[in-house]
C-alpha cells in the first residue's frame, strides 16, 4: 500500500514543480512525495493544452489528498464518504474488494494517474497519452493504436521481467506494479506483481492485493510490525516484510500459486485484464489465455524514470 508522508514533513513540503525532461517531449511534475512523468502524441496545440491542464489540475491533488487523509487510512468498508475526485476515485477502486482488509491508500498512486490523465484530456483529440507515476501508469490509446511497456521486479537493481504490448482494442487504461521490495509495504513475499486493468487506480489496488497473496511460511521470511517502519502507516501492528532469505523450490511454487489463484479470481470477476507474478526468479502469468499482451522473459528497453516499481 502506498504510504503518505508525516504531518511534519508534510508542513514542510515545496510547492508543486515541472519540468521538460530532456528529450523534449517528456514532463515532471513532483509535488510531495507524488512524481510523475507525462506524455501525449498528437497535433502540436493538443499536446501543449494537454500538459498545461493536466499540470493545473496536479497542482491541487495533494493539499485534496491530506485533507481527506484520515477517511483514506480506513479499511474501505468501514469509511466514511469522501468528497475530492481523486480519493473517490481511489474509494471505488478498492470497494469491490470489500472483505479483504484494503483501504483507499491501496490505489492513491494509480488514482492520481487517473485523475490528471483526465484532467489533461478533456477536451483534447490525442492519439495517445499517458501519466506515469512512479511505475504506476494511466493509459490513453485512440482507436488503433498501441502501448508497449517493460515489466519489472523491483528491488536495488531493478530487472526487466517481460513486456506488456496494450492495444486500444483490450480496453486496457493502467498498468502497476508491488511487491514487497518496492517503495511501499507489503504483507507478501512478491519481488513484483504487473496488473493491467481498465483503469491505473485498479490496477493499483489489484497489485498490492496480489503481491501480498504471494507469501508462504517460511523461516526465510522476515517480517516486523508496519507500525515500526512507519506510525502513520494504515497498515497498523499487521507484520510487513522487511527480508525474503532463500526458498525451497517448493516454496516458492506455493507462493506464487497462492498469488495466481487470487489474481484469477480477480480476472474471473473482471475486476483487472491479467497479472504478472515474480518471485525469486521464477514467474508466473495469470490471463494468459484471454491476454496475449503479456509475455515472459525477453530483452526490455525501459527508462529509469519509467520503470515500475511498487504502487
Amino acid at each position: 500500500m502506498s504510504g503518505m508522508q508525516t504531518r511534519a514533513e508534510r508542513n514542510a513540503m515545496p510547492g508543486a514543480v515541472r519540468a521538460i525532461l530532456p528529450d523534449g517531449r517528456r514532463r515532471h511534475f513532483q509535488h510531495g512525495p507524488i512524481d510523475l512523468v507525462l506524455d501525449a502524441f498528437g497535433p502540436a496545440g493538443e499536446v501543449a493544452a494537454f500538459h498545461e491542464q493536466a499540470w493545473a489540475r496536479f497542482r491541487t491533488v495533494l493539499g485534496e489528498l491530506v485533507g481527506e487523509l484520515a477517511a483514506l487510512r480506513t479499511d474501505v468498508g468501514a469509511m466514511p464518504a469522501v468528497r475530492g475526485s481523486t480519493a473517490r476515485r481511489m474509494a471505488a477502486a478498492c470497494a469491490p474488494h470489500r472483505g479483504a482488509f484494503v483501504t483507499p491508500m491501496a490505489a492513491v498512486a494509480g488514482a492520481v494517474a487517473d485523475e490528471v490523465l483526465a484532467a489533461g484530456l478533456a477536451g483534447r483529440d490525442l492519439s495517445r497519452a499517458y501519466v506515469n507515476n512512479g511505475g504506476d501508469i494511466a493509459l490513453h490509446l485512440a482507436s488503433g493504436e498501441r502501448f508497449r511497456t517493460g515489466m519489472v521486479a523491483l528491488g536495488d537493481m531493478p530487472e526487466a521481467t517481460g513486456v506488456a504490448g496494450i492495444r486500444s482494442e483490450d480496453g486496457i487504461g493502467g498498468v502497476a506494479t508491488s511487491g514487497w521490495r518496492g517503495r511501499s509495504l507489503s504483507l507478501g513475499i512478491a519481488d513484483s506483481v504487473t496488473v493491467l486493468a481498465e483503469t491505473a487506480a485498479a490496477a493499483d489496488v489489484a497489485a498490492t492485493l496480489i503481491a501480498n497473496a504471494v507469501d508462504v511460511g517460511s523461516p526465510a521470511v522476515a517480517r516486523t510490525p508496519a507500525r515500526d517502519l512507519d506510525p502513520d502507516s494504515d497498515l497498523g501492528d499487521r507484520p510487513v516484510t522487511v527480508g525474503v532469505g532463500a526458498l525451497t523450490t517448493a516454496e516458492i511454487e506455493t507462493a506464487l500459486a497462492a498469488g495466481r489463484a487470487a489474481a484469477q479470481a480477480m480476472i474471473g470477476r473482471r475486476l483487472i485484464a491479467g497479472a504478472a507474478l515474480v518471485l525469486c526468479g521464477r514467474n508466473a502469468v495469470a490471463g494468459g489465455a484471454t491476454l496475449p499482451a503479456i509475455a515472459d522473459g525477453g530483452p526490455v528497453v525501459y527508462r529509469r524514470e519509467d520503470r515500475a516499481r511498487a504502487a
